[in-house]
């Protein structure tokens, strides 16, 4: 390939590289706006708070050491990755030019930002499922913990070249390695926390607390379906040939398919079982499909992301069903729409990749599972014991807003407790 060839394409793939992180950023406006709408009005502020600051602090902290953790240049071997800080160059003009398999063929910085914000993501799935009663700094605390460490470790296990990924476990964009873990994280939180005043009862009732915004709802989980293009699509890391762009195109395709499958599936299911359309669980039905698909978007055929997006919806259902039966709280049902969509979605990626194994996908998410979910609870624990994770029953009853804040989202409806 000439100089001119090789100059073009590397600047054709790391343009796509670049556009696609622009796309996924956007989906912290995304969880942003699903979260403050499925609060009550007097938490608005404070889950806004939470959103905005732990994207910044991700940012922060992966630059810092997460990056690093993540993918090190001296891994200690496949389980310990090793420490080192802060970036280093980009690639040089003649490591580009010299060609060859090993040759760089994407800027090594647009890698470094694309991963920022997949790790800021992670974190916006722990955000929603505490949201109401866990106090604003103990949060962002721990969101340093997760991401400068917590999460790299395990990214490193399978895309930084640990051990699960040479076990053969599968994973394209993060079925696993982002959402399940997330929602891993999460669950530990959940469990640490407790739920809310009033969602249970003394007898197993459960009691719908109704979330304040539901348009502001619905358009966070279209600008989530529209930030999961560059999250499918950025990961296939190269668009400059026919064979690559065909194949980012398919994923576009796939990706549109099993979201839109997940969430007729769920509001068909919902209907069935309690006679209404539940605007909410058609949200996050097609939350569930976009989850589905991630653990690979490519392989499949549309019409088998269709299908593997709709059991995303299915599954979804029951799953928020049972989380309330085990009275656990999930304001947004991020544990069942990021964890168990998120587990379908990585035992579906045997349908159609021939290089996945069940034990791979097995391992690779029982070993992540439990990674994230004790490192998240022991550090949630230690912070719980320094500074309280959780407002106190006056504070929960006034709202977030108030005293974590010292505003409201809404002054002129005060009156709303």
């Amino acid at each position: 390939m000439d100089t001119l060839a090789i100059e073009v394409s590397y600047a054709l793939d790391t343009f796509y590289f670049l556009m696609c992180t622009a796309i996924v950023m956007l989906m912290a406006a995304g969880f942003a706006m699903l979260e403050s709408g499925l609060v009550r009005s007097k938490n608005t502020v404070e889950i806004l708070n939470k959103n905005v600051l732990l994207y910044s602090i991700a940012c922060l902290v992966y630059f810092v050491v997460g990056y690093n953790i993540m993918y090190p240049a001296d891994p200690v071997n496949s389980w310990i990755p090793g420490l080192d800080f802060f970036l280093g160059e980009d690639n040089s003009t003649e490591s580009v030019l010299a060609g060859g398999e090993d040759a760089p063929y994407y800027s090594a910085m647009a890698d470094f930002i694309f991963q920022a914000v997949f790790a800021a993501a992670t974190m916006s799935i722990v955000s929603g499922a505490v949201a109401e009663r866990m106090r604003l700094w103990p949060f962002l605390v721990f969101a340093v913990f997760m991401v400068g460490f917590i999460y790299p470790v395990e990214g490193y296990w399978k895309w930084g070249g640990g051990f699960l990924d040479q076990l053969g476990f599968q994973d394209f964009a993060g079925s696993v390695v982002v959402h399940m873990a997330g929602a891993a994280a999460a669950l530990a939180a959940v469990i640490i926390i407790g739920p809310r005043k009033g969602k249970y009862g003394k007898n197993g009732e459960v009691h719908a607390i109704p979330g304040a915004n539901l348009p502001l709802a619905t358009l966070g989980m279209f600008i989530l379906w529209f930030g999961w293009f560059g999250f499918n699509g950025g990961s296939e890391l190269k668009i400059a040939n026919i064979e690559e762009a065909n194949a980012v195109a398919k994923i576009f395709v796939n990706t549109n398919m099993a979201a839109a499958a997940g969430m007729v599936a769920a509001s068909l299911l919902a209907r069935f079982l309690f006679g209404k359309t539940d605007l909410t669980m058609t949200i996050s039905g097609a939350l569930a499909g976009l989850v589905s698909i991630t653990a690979e978007p490519l392989l499949p055929s549309p019409g088998l992301a269709l299908i593997i997006g709709a059991v995303g919806g299915v599954v979804l259902v029951f799953s928020v069903v049972l989380m309330d039966r085990m009275r656990l709280d999930d304001p947004v049902g991020a544990i069942s729409v990021h964890g168990t969509a998120g587990i379908w979605g990585i035992f579906a990626v045997l349908l159609s990749n021939p290089d996945a194994t069940f034990a791979g996908q097995f391992i690779g998410t029982v070993v992540t599972f439990a990674w994230m979910f004790i490192a998240s609870f022991i550090v949630l624990s230690i912070i719980n014991k320094i500074v309280r994770l959780r407002v106190d029953e006056e504070e929960e009853m006034e709202g977030m807003d108030i005293s974590e804040c010292g505003m409201s989202a809404y002054p002129e409806f005060t009156s709303d407790k």
